[in-house]
């Protein structure tokens, strides 16, 4: 007897310039849940990929190094069961995406407007890193807003 496959739900994150919040949050729900999800981000307005953001998420084994920073209309056709805004800006900036299923915002700080050492800067991340992570395991997969 053969399996039926199981399709995979697509999730899009997007955040303004698709540098930090949106990658970590593609980079951990792939990681951890891409036997389920087929994961995008983007941004409203992209711009360099955070070094910090990069360093932060390998230290929990993830990679996001080689994710390229993009804007919404290159991915807003690919049919979305799930598009998540994880800042006011993105959420106020994009307030449709054709085919999206469901709507989500969860508004999580934002680590480009971290100043200071670079130790304070990467701790910051962390945060916001371990925050994101918590919100994707207790929230988007716990409660079943997924579904």
């Amino acid at each position: 007897m053969t399996a039926i496959p199981v399709k995979r739900k697509r999730v899009l994150f997007i955040c303004t310039h698709n540098i930090a919040r949106s990658q970590m949050a593609e980079g951990l729900l792939r990681a951890f849940y891409g036997d389920a999800f087929e994961v995008f981000s983007a941004g409203t307005e992209p711009g360099i990929l955070n070094p910090f953001c990069v360093k932060a998420m390998a230290e929990i084994g993830v990679d996001i190094s080689g994710h390229k920073p993009k804007r919404v209309s290159a991915v807003a056709n690919i049919g979305f069961d799930f598009v998540v805004t994880l800042c006011d800006q993105a959420r106020e900036a994009c307030p449709y995406i054709p085919g999206a299923h469901k709507m989500i915002h969860k508004g999580f700080d934002n680590p480009s407007l971290l100043t200071g050492p670079d130790e304070e800067i990467l701790t910051e991340i962390r945060r916001i890193r371990d925050e994101i992570r918590a919100w994707i395991e207790t929230e988007f997969i716990g409660t079943g807003l997924s579904d």
